[in-house]
């Protein structure tokens, strides 16, 4: 096939030929496909493990007209199963239409004649006219005769277009900027480097954050937990003779044990965050970012358009020989006013200095292969240029020493030379440029203009214990100087060539201690992010072009400037609205300050879950029944829903506790253990006492009659009302103590003041201790109100549990605090002196 091509005559193929290429499968078609099907992500979210335990409890309860506690035990996991799809499908829709190449028409040579085709009908073997301003869409050779100058920023970010001779290669997604010629189509399609560069960015590669791998790993453990235990209370059950409702009722409240609500927490305090970040000017694309970005110990960053705006600067006007400032001053704004085509020097110079208006007779532009450019006027015939490229016709050589001095500085410098004969062509016979003999005038140092705000967001990165690298196409030693201007210690810089070759442990050794790297291609800012995440550093890569699309997909979190290409801003997780990464530090901080609510909602939804497992088994262990309903778990909007979402919100933007597991543990065990024994001496204190005093025969019969009401049972008729009446209480007092428990927990977390400080020091925020009384009264709300205690599967006011409750609480309270102030767990375990 390669000879086939090879061999393919100048004057192109036939319309025949390349109709039989294209039915074998050789034509520059898009790229398709690389992220998983619509059909899969409803499947894998919607009907996971965990959501299909839910699905069978809640029919089995619809079949059983208990349409509230299905709702209760399914709601929140189909709603987290449903934002999950929909955020991975928004994804999907923004990778499949990414593509790198305009699909505009291109011309090419059949049957010896030009042609008008679109993109996806050239074949491997085509052959391309090239000219100006046309978007090069296969790899492939220019042909003789052919010479032009390809702008490859695109792929490679290096600024400087790049002279292209025959038999170069002119590669798919760069853009031709001069010249004309014919370039052969040898790869096309997603052989391609478009296609290729394509294929890898629509790759689904979204990481899980760690909080994310943390909560799945709790959800999982209280799985299997809840498993082993309602295998063994099941297995009770029947042994007892349950009815099948209460079987359906008691599964339904050990499936409501797994703190699925953590996953709903999470999405809701994401979208938050997002929005918040996003009015400083952050786009966040991919949810998780909120919180990868508060991970993040190192940014990778491009130079241009990243740390600088992408213009010149005049730094310094140098006078050569006899020559005053103002007389090279006014040549050069003359020069830069009056050439047609302007480039990024010639901008530069109009912007800065003023300049007359010269009658042109001729003009030279700017090429990269020639490196100057000319004019011939009324004035004299002028000319800049880079020193060494006008050197060879210079009388005289340049001061030594002024020009390094500046390039060491990462400075371009420019030489201005006027021709010794006045009106002196710049062509030869052929018309080709050709220098006269020179006169040096003077130099003109130019700089990459750095971004206002770059200095005070480097030395915040810094401050908050964040490296920066940066990873250039430009020179090593330019970089490296606009990299010391911005605020950071450059170093060595590294150039990309020097990576090529080392192995895996060779390059991390590098990528350690480096913090310029220069001439990179886009492969060599893969590797480095790679190598970063190798050596357990959290990545953000910041880019604007496609060649930083790969390095992009590759970091914990991709941002891309909202200027530069198409694909990088579809591949990334964030978007500078602005093209300012100065944002990225306050986008940072709200995500510390969402991620650490989380991470505070972690500790009440795991001592909620520890607490009421404990008190199932517990109860269940001594044949009291079953102690709560599907309806009374529903009281967890109270303990832990509407808790979680305030403490998330109203959190301080500190760093990620990175021994979250660790810190949970010693906080989680004691709360749980003391709650549970307290609520089980509760649940059982009025399950005995309901018990005996219906037994007794002595029980007043109005409170006879409220119990009858509660239960639906006839008391000295159904022989079950006793029990009924008494588990009915028992629960009521166990929900009332859990309740009021739950709430004072938030203030050992919280600690408005030394009275509730056994676990954390105080905070100056008294809004959680305002949210408990709020709480308080909201629940002395429902056990006062017939239709809302009714809802919940209480009963009202009841003087037993009025008399148990509150000794209980007390007591429950000195205990926690002693356990929490003198590390009693610590001690038990012997690892108190661990802390020291």
């Amino acid at each position: 096939m390669e000879q086939d091509v090879l061999a393919a005559p100048a004057n192109g193929l036939t319309a025949a030929e390349a109709a039989a290429r294209k039915r074998r499968g050789d034509a520059n078609v898009q790229v398709k496909g690389g992220s998983r099907g619509y059909a899969e992500i409803l499947r894998t979210n919607v009907f996971s493990f965990f959501n299909i335990i839910l699905f069978v409890i809640g029919v089995a309860l619809l079949t059983l007209q208990r349409y509230s506690d299905a709702l209760i035990s399914v709601g929140l996991g189909l709603i987290n199963a449903m934002i999950s799809a929909a955020q991975e499908i928004r994804a999907k829709r923004k990778l499949d239409r990414l593509q790198l190449l305009d699909r505009g028409a291109v011309v090419v040579i059949r049957d010896g004649a030009e042609r008008e085709v679109q993109p996806e009908e050239v074949v491997r073997g085509d052959v391309l006219k090239v000219a100006a301003g046309d978007q090069i869409v296969v790899d492939g050779p220019l042909l003789d005769g052919g010479r032009v100058e390809a702008d490859e920023s695109l792929l490679t970010g290096e600024s400087d277009p790049v002279a292209k001779e025959p038999g170069d290669d002119l590669r798919s997604g760069s853009l031709c900027v001069s010249g004309e010629g014919r370039q052969l189509a040898r790869d096309v399609g997603v052989n391609s480097y478009a296609g290729r560069l394509t294929a890898e960015a629509r790759r689904s590669t979204t990481d899980k954050t760690p909080l994310q791998r943390r909560i799945e790993f709790i959800v999982r453990l209280v799985m299997v937990l809840t498993t082993l235990m309602s295998g063994a209370i099941l297995a009770q059950a029947a042994i007892e003779g349950f009815t099948l409702l209460r079987v359906v009722q008691i599964t339904a409240v050990l499936s409501g044990l797994v703190p699925y609500g953590l996953f709903f927490l999470i999405a809701l305090a994401y979208t938050a965050g997002a929005v918040r970040i996003g009015r400083s000017g952050a786009l966040v694309q991919q949810v998780n970012a909120v919180e990868s970005v508060s991970n993040v110990d190192v940014v990778c960053t491009d130079k241009t358009g990243t740390l600088t705006t992408g213009h010149l600067a005049v730094d310094e006007i140098v006078p050569v020989g006899e020559r005053e400032y103002a007389e090279v001053a006014h040549a050069l704004g003359g020069f830069a006013h009056n050439v047609t085509t302007p480039n990024l020097t010639a901008l530069a110079l109009a912007a800065e200095l003023a300049g007359p208006v010269w009658e042109v007779r001729d003009e030279v532009p700017f090429a990269s292969s020639l490196r100057w450019s000319g004019l011939v006027t009324d004035e004299g015939t002028w000319v800049l240029g880079a020193p060494d490229a006008l050197a060879p016709r210079l009388r005289k050589p340049l001061p030594p020493g002024v020009i390094a001095e500046r390039t060491g500085r990462g400075l371009r410098v420019l030489l201005l030379a006027r021709a010794e004969a006045t009106g002196a062509p710049l062509r030869g016979q052929d018309q080709r440029p050709d220098l006269p003999m020179l006169e040096p005038y003077g130099l003109v140092a130019l700089g990459d203009e750095l971004r206002p705000e770059v200095t005070d967001t480097v030395r915040k990165f810094r401050s908050g214990g964040v490296d920066l690298k940066v990873l250039s196409g430009d020179d090593p030693r330019t970089v490296a100087a606009i990299a010391d201007r911005a605020g950071m210690d450059a170093g060595e810089p590294v150039p990309g060539a020097a990576l090529d070759g080392l192995d895996d442990a060779q390059l991390d050794v590098i990528v350690a201690r480096t913090t310029v790297f220069g001439r990179v291609a886009p492969e060599h800012k893969e590797r480095i992010v790679r190598s970063l995440r190798r050596q357990r550093r959290y990545v953000a890569m910041i880019g604007d072009g496609v060649n930083d699309a790969r390095a992009l997909k590759q970091a914990h979190v991709g941002v891309a400037m909202r200027s530069g290409s198409p694909v990088t801003r579809d591949v990334a997780d964030i978007v500078l609205v602005e093209d300012s990464f100065a944002v990225l530090p306050p986008a940072q901080e709200e995500g510390r300050r969402i991620i650490n609510g989380i991470g505070m909602s972690l500790y009440v939804f795991m001592a909620r879950v520890a607490s009421q497992g404990l008190v199932i088994l517990a109860v269940t262990m001594l044949g009291l029944g079953f102690p709560y309903s599907p309806t009374q778990v529903g009281l967890t909007l109270f303990t832990v829903g509407v808790p979680t979402f305030f403490l998330t919100f109203w959190a301080k933007p500190v760093p990620p506790d990175k021994l979250l597991f660790k810190s949970m543990a010693r906080f989680v065990l004691p709360a749980s253990i003391i709650t549970a024994g307290v609520g089980t001496t509760v649940y059982t204190a009025l399950y005995e006492v309901i018990s005996l005093g219906f037994g007794s025969g002595r029980t007043p019969a109005e409170v006879i009659h409220e119990f009858e009401r509660y239960t639906g049972l006839r008391y000295g008729t159904d022989t079950d009302f006793t029990t009924a009446a008494a588990t009915i209480a028992a629960q009521t007092g166990l929900s009332t103590f859990f309740c009021f428990a739950s709430f004072i927990m938030i203030l050992f977390l919280a600690p408005p003041n030394r009275f509730f400080a056994a676990w954390t020091a105080p905070t100056d925020d008294k809004r959680p201790a305002l949210l408990v009384g709020v709480l308080i009264l909201a629940f002395l709300v429902v056990i006062n109100v017939p239709v809302l205690w009714s809802y919940f599967g209480l009963i009202g006011p009841a003087r037993p549990v009025t008399a148990i409750v509150p000794p209980a609480l007390l007591l429950w309270f000195l205990a926690l605090t002693a356990a929490f102030r003198f590390k009693l767990l610590d001690r038990a375990l012997g690892v108190h002196n661990l802390h020291r």
